[in-house]
Parts: structure tokens; C-alpha cells; sequence
């Protein structure tokens, strides 16, 4: 039988965090962070990354466990993820993954298969820079005769995942349409008992989203990624592709003005909440709570603690 965990997910701006504490402490838990941005040191305030205050003594894992240079991938989250759920589940406790990157999720959830890595980087640079020499459309060309599925599923422009899906191939000599499939067909790793948040309406969900902003913006989101650009670390890397980075960096190299760069960070996010949305509709025998007005912890933590109850 899987281990059992706790997933509380949800689109952005609905409370995962707090919750995640409160239940952590009435349940006995621990915390498995599942933002693909809160790994990284140093941004801090863009992330939403939870204070010592927040976590309120919670033990957090998957915080602040890499350098903004370093490149995460799935699978190396769902390496680290999964160690740090068994460490907890070893000591009697109960893991609690918080967090809204669906894939990652689905993936720790799923012990989902990567395939090879090439730990130097070196086959990776390769195709990325045959992808800028001969072009995408040509790329996928070449791709689709190793891997037809996986390159009708996939626009010219893609160049991450192109590149991943003829790396995998030139790795391990299987297709990443064999491995995914292979992925879903195995019994899943752990037994996930799902918690999802929101909001009644969608536009409350997106007042929720641009007040948030504000505020990271009054709390110096720009001097954050100030500082970041000033420690050298480069606009291409992954860390400062993620939403609210990206935008501030354009306005600090004079590309939009900062108010033009705080309305780009509200849109893209409120995008990714849409989309957040659209994985979450699939869910199926979750606990769902949908705030109506202001949150409801008590009663959340209440009925989270009942649904929890065969996971303990």
C-alpha cells in the first residue's frame, strides 16, 4: 500500500500556506513545499515564500534549497520531494504538500519517470544551440521521426520542450512518450489525499491576485530582483523566468515603466491561475473549499481535519 500524504493545493492568493500550517500542527505533520520558486534562495518577497512567523514552527522542506543559478526540473523535484516525504512518514509524522505547480504535484504524486539526466548539461547546450542554428520548425521535424506523439503535440516555438524531448531520446534511446506512459500505467508512489482552495467567484480570486502584488510590490519586489540582477545572475536562467521576476527585470532595464511592469505581473499571474484552475477541474474525491467573503480557517482547518482523518 502507497504511503499516505496530504496535498493542499489551489490557484494563487487562496491561503495554501496558512492552512498548510494550521493542519501540519493539529495533524502532527511537516510541510513539503510544491512552488517551483520558493527552492531558490534570495527571492523572497516575488515567491510568496512563508516567513519563520508563518510556518509558526512548522518544520518546511523544498525552501530555500538552491542558488537562482541552478536550473530545477521536474525530476529533481520529485527526487527531493519524495526523500523528504519518506524522511517524515519514517519519524511517525505526516507530510503536507503545499503548493500550486501541478506538475510537480502530479508527479511526486505519481512517481513519475524523467528519464536520463545528463548531469554536465553538455547534450542539453547542444540541442539548444542546434535549435537556434537550424530552427525550431526544423527541429521538430527531426524529432517527430523519433518521437511522432510527443512532436504533433508540440508548437515550433517550444525550444524547452523540444530540446527535453530529444535530449530523453539521445539519453536513454526510449521516447519520453514511452516513459510518460510507462509513468502512468505504474501504481502511484503515494496515497494523496486532496485539499483545494479557492474562491466562490473568480473575480474575487482575481481582487485577491492584484491586491497581492501590491503588496509584494510595497514590500520591494523591484530592489529584490534589483539585487538579484546586480549578483551577476543572468535574465535567461529559470529562476528569473518565473512571473513578477521576469516583468521587473524588463522595467529595471528601462524595457516598460515599473507601473507597465506591476500590470504585466497581474495579468500573467491571474493567466496562471486560470490555468492552475483548468488542472484542478480534473481532480476528483478532493476536499474542496471555496471561500465565500473573507476565509474561514477555523472551519477550513475543521473540515480539512475530518477528510484527513483515514490519513493519519
Amino acid at each position: 500500500m502507497a504511503p499516505r500524504i496530504v496535498v493542499i493545493t489551489g490557484p494563487t492568493a487562496t491561503g495554501k500556506t496558512r492552512l498548510g500550517v494550521l493542519l501540519a500542527k493539529q495533524l502532527g505533520g511537516e510541510v513539503v513545499s510544491a512552488d517551483s520558486m520558493q527552492i531558490y534562495r534570495r527571492m523572497d518577497i516575488g515567491t510568496a515564500k512563508p516567513t519563520a512567523a508563518e510556518m509558526q514552527g512548522v518544520p518546511h522542506h523544498l525552501i530555500d534549497v538552491a542558488e537562482p543559478e541552478e536550473s530545477w526540473s521536474a525530476a529533481k523535484f520529485v527526487d527531493a520531494a519524495t526523500a523528504a516525504c519518506l524522511d517524515i512518514i519514517s519519524r511517525g509524522r505526516l507530510p503536507i504538500v503545499v503548493g500550486g505547480t501541478g506538475l510537480y504535484i502530479d508527479s511526486l504524486v505519481q512517481g513519475r519517470s524523467f528519464g536520463a539526466v545528463d548531469e554536465t548539461g553538455g547534450t542539453r547546450r547542444e540541442l539548444e544551440e542546434r535549435f537556434e542554428e537550424i530552427g525550431g520548425a526544423a527541429m521538430l521535424r527531426e524529432l517527430a521521426q523519433l518521437d511522432p506523439e510527443r512532436a504533433a503535440r508540440l508548437h515550433p516555438a517550444d525550444k524547452k520542450r523540444i530540446v527535453r524531448a530529444y535530449e530523453v531520446y539521445l539519453l536513454t534511446g526510449r521516447t519520453i512518450t514511452e516513459l510518460d506512459r510507462e509513468s502512468r500505467e505504474r501504481e502511484p508512489a503515494f496515497d494523496a489525499k486532496y485539499i483545494i482552495l479557492g474562491w466562490a467567484e473568480r473575480g474575487e480570486l482575481y481582487r485577491h491576485i492584484d491586491a497581492r502584488v501590491d503588496e509584494m510590490v510595497a514590500q520591494g519586489l523591484f530592489e529584490e530582483v534589483e539585487a538579484l540582477l546586480g549578483s551577476g545572475l543572468g535574465p535567461d536562467t529559470t529562476a528569473m523566468q518565473a512571473i513578477g521576476y521576469k516583468e521587473a527585470a524588463e522595467a529595471l532595464r528601462g524595457e516598460c515603466s515599473r507601473e507597465e511592469a506591476v500590470e504585466k505581473i497581474k495579468r500573467e499571474t491571474r493567466r496562471y491561475a486560470k490555468r492552475q484552475l483548468t488542472w484542478l477541474r480534473r481532480r476528483e474525491g478532493a476536499l474542496r473549499i471555496d471561500w465565500e467573503g473573507a476565509p474561514d480557517f477555523a472551519a477550513a482547518l475543521r473540515d480539512s481535519t475530518t477528510f484527513c482523518s483515514a490519513a493519519v
